[in-house]
């Protein structure tokens, strides 16, 4: 998942399954900030902005390297994710679970993937006594290439050797999910504990997959045209919501599959999407331009956050925004003046887990924090 790009406006994110891309986005948007008109009135300093109302007794878990996508455990006791630091003996991703009191700034946190490869959307499982990752490490033990270019386009490689694991606390892998050949990632849990949604290439495009907790019953969830990715379940385990990009005219569906065949993708013109978990009652939830992407499912089950740059002319900030599932209410929930992503609510509702900018002293560190969670 997560430098340098130069049109930050050109380029997104892609929740879950972002080899990355956490550390590009949030590395160009710092230097976007750093020659741009902040956001906001706050200095970039701040842990917390006068405008997040919904947020209390805001706290930061991590402190350096590239930290994403950190998710609870089903007894709201843990969080999982996902980090890059040389300190940690992790030059690109691989997972790390920590308590919701955070990292100790001195202690390399428990390693729960081999330490070989790339990771990636680590979630818990059943019981929490085992985690679901993506891992590229069978086909090679070191980082794989990341191109940030090709012909001039920003674009994020789908690594065929990604494949799904489950794996124990103490880092040993338990069972493998997936082998079918090409990309299989990005893969969440429903909150029942018995269904995984991911990703996959298997048809020859990118399409959601759900399959049972053992990795049998594999079902195809989604057809159109395009990448559909970064999946999860409502909080009563009957919908999905996911962000896609769907080519339409005759260019943008020959780019699409140029770079297709290349194992790459250009993800852009993101837009977040709903279906029922059989596929059915597709809607399209927003329609805002530019990159709207790391959909979550408010605890209510009917409003959804997100982060989307499509309220900055530039492109160049992120921040997380709620919408209902009727596309109205739309409303700004973060403020930071560079970059707030992956919004988690623990399975009680009362916490956000979010990765951001904030707070990294100037560096392009991006960190997890912690919020308590108010209407």
């Amino acid at each position: 998942m997560r430098h340098i790009l130069v049109l930050f406006a050109s380029f997104l994110i892609i929740a879950c399954g972002s080899e990355n891309a956490t550390q590009k986005v949030a590395a160009a948007a710092t230097k976007a900030a750093a020659t741009s008109q902040p956001a906001t009135s706050q200095p970039s300093g701040k842990l917390q902005y006068d405008q997040e109302k919904n947020f209390k007794n805001l706290s930061q878990l991590t402190f350096g390297g590239d930290n994403a996508e950190a998710y609870f455990s089903f007894d709201n006791t843990k969080l999982v994710f996902q980090a890059s630091n040389e300190k940690w003996d992790a030059p690109c991703d691989q997972i790390f679970m920590m308590p919701l009191t955070g990292t100790d700034k001195g202690t390399k946190p428990p390693l729960l993937s081999t330490g070989k490869g790339r990771t990636t959307c680590s979630y818990f499982m059943p019981g929490d006594s085992t985690v679901l990752y993506a891992s590229t490490h069978l086909a090679d033990e070191n980082c794989p290439d990341s191109p940030r270019t090709v012909d001039g386009k920003y674009v994020w490689p789908i690594y065929e050797s990604f494949d799904i694991f489950v794996s124990d606390m103490s880092g040993k892998i338990v069972k493998q999910l997936t082998k079918d050949p090409g990309y299989d990632a990005e893969a969440t849990l429903s909150p029942d504990g018995k269904m995984i949604v991911f990703t996959s290439m298997r048809s020859g495009d990118l399409e959601l997959y759900t399959m049972d907790i053992n990795g049998k019953n594999v079902k195809q969830i989604t057809s159109g045209l395009g990448y559909d990715g970064g999946a999860f379940f409502s909080p009563d385990g009957k919908k999905l919501v996911f962000r896609s990009s769907r080519p339409t005219t005759d260019a943008e569906v020959k780019n699409y599959k140029s770079f297709l065949d290349r194992g790459l993708v250009q993800p852009t013109n993101m837009e977040i999407y709903t279906c029922n978990i059989d596929g059915s009652n597709l809607k399209q939830i927003t329609d805002l331009g530019k990159a709207n992407w790391a959909p979550y499912y408010h605890p209510n089950g009917k409003t959804i956050l997100f982060s989307t740059n499509h309220h900055q002319p530039s492109g160049r900030v992120f921040n997380i925004f709620s919408i209902n599932e009727d596309g109205s209410d739309l409303k700004q929930i973060t403020f930071d003046d560079t970059f707030d992503a992956f919004p988690m609510f623990s399975y009680d509702g009362k916490y956000l887990a979010f990765s951001s900018n904030r707070n990294n002293g100037g560096t392009r560190d991006t960190n997890v924090f912690l919020a308590e969670w108010q209407d």
